[in-house]
């Protein structure tokens, strides 16, 4: 193997995973200190915890007046499953899909629930679909931020503000890092281990006034398991809203929320993540713009992500091989940056074109991603190198 020299000096955290994603800074385990052990989380200890994750996330956020938050079971995807089970159906129902988790939602619709009046709209990894194409007086399916594919939704000026149908919306890797205009929203939801760094198995599902007159007067074709159910006797089962979760939660990883949550508050709140994300973001960018073998793998600047920023190669020594040959080329850089302890779990989704995928969510340093691009110069030259010397 050739050697060519290292860079001086490495990132102070190499925790670049897009899930579950680094901790805040300055975080240890005695942010876990006052957790209720071996409580209950029906005590009143448990069920205080529980709400100030809710309404912590209501005032960062800024939930407008009427909409519930709670948290719900398996993650993300079990807060998107419950909607699309609980609230499809009445309508027909238009999907968005432009990267691995999109078309999870596209498959569950058509393959699980089977609905017949159903239009898919998709793009490539790296784009979005045309969303001009979203008739609002049918339900809307889509994902804000594509974590797979590094693109997001520019802004809400696509949807109508007096549509019919409901809009549903997977915003994992987007809520606390992008601006959501929740007046043209009806479902979001989005899990703990992303821009906040929490723990994974817990989600979190919020509801528009609109979302919630559907739960109350829409009765699924289908049978619903029990950690689905929203509505009782065709009402909204609001304790859910209130920390009285539908199964056992951990406490842990709640004590773990509510540490992030201060956190979040303690560097300006929303405008404070989302400008410590776009910041690295840029960093990456401008380093991108300059760079003679990387690109983003998203074309258009306002539809880049700023927190799973994702990049491919563009060197002759890289796209002149096979496509399997391209694969194991990044794999080579993922390793080598690994092995040297400068960035753990960056390599491309196993779906998306071979490439890197560096996560830029609020509780990544912008000096760590600026530590980390000599590192991806040297990866590359050195991984080119060797396959020249082939």
């Amino acid at each position: 193997m050739s050697q060519i020299a290292l860079p001086s000096s490495k990132p102070n955290n190499p925790n670049f995973s897009s899930g579950p994603c680094a901790k805040r800074p300055g975080w240890s385990v005695d942010a876990l200190k006052d957790a209720p052990f071996g409580r209950s989380h029906r005590a009143k200890v448990g069920k205080a915890k529980l709400e100030q994750v809710i309404d912590l996330s209501a005032e960062i956020l800024g939930l407008p007046a009427g909409w519930r938050l709670g948290i719900v079971p398996a993650s993300d995807t079990g807060a998107v499953e419950m909607a699309l089970w609980s609230l499809l159906g009445a309508r027909g129902v238009d999907m968005f899909a432009w990267d691995t988790f999109g078309l999870t939602w596209v498959a569950d619709v058509n393959k699980q629930l089977k609905l017949d009046d159903v239009r898919v709209f998709t793009a490539p990894f790296g784009r979005l679909p045309d969303l001009s194409q979203a008739d609002f007086d049918r339900d809307v399916v889509f994902t804000w931020n594509g974590t797979t594919a590094g693109v997001r939704v520019p802004d809400g000026d696509w949807i109508a503000a007096d549509r019919q149908g409901l809009t549903i919306c997977d915003a994992t890797s987007a809520v606390f890092a992008m601006d959501m205009p929740w007046d043209k929203l009806d479902v979001v939801t989005w899990s703990w281990q992303k821009v906040l760094g929490g723990e994974g198995a817990h989600g979190m599902l919020a509801l528009s006034p609109r979302a919630v007159e559907r739960l109350e007067t829409h009765v699924p074709a289908w049978p619903l398991p029990k950690i689905f159910r929203l509505t009782s006797g065709g009402k909204l089962v609001e304790g859910i809203f209130r920390g009285e979760t539908i199964n056992t939660p951990s406490m842990l990883a709640v004590e773990d929320q509510i540490d992030a949550l201060l956190w979040a508050k303690s560097v300006g709140g929303l405008p404070g993540l989302m400008a410590r994300a776009e910041a690295s973001r840029k960093a990456i960018q401008d380093w991108l713009d300059a760079s003679d073998w990387a690109v983003n793998l998203v074309e258009v600047p306002a539809q880049r992500s700023c927190t799973s920023v994702c990049m491919t190669i563009k060197a002759p020594v890289f796209t002149a091989l096979s496509a399997e040959d391209q694969a194991a080329f990044a794999k080579k850089m993922v390793s080598l940056l690994d092995k040297h302890g400068v960035a753990f779990d960056i390599g491309s989704y196993r779906d998306a074109p071979p490439g890197l995928r560096i996560w830029t969510g609020a509780t990544v340093e912008t000096a760590d991603v600026v530590a980390l691009l000599p590192w991806l110069d040297w990866a590359f030259a050195q991984v080119a190198a060797d396959t020249v010397s082939k």
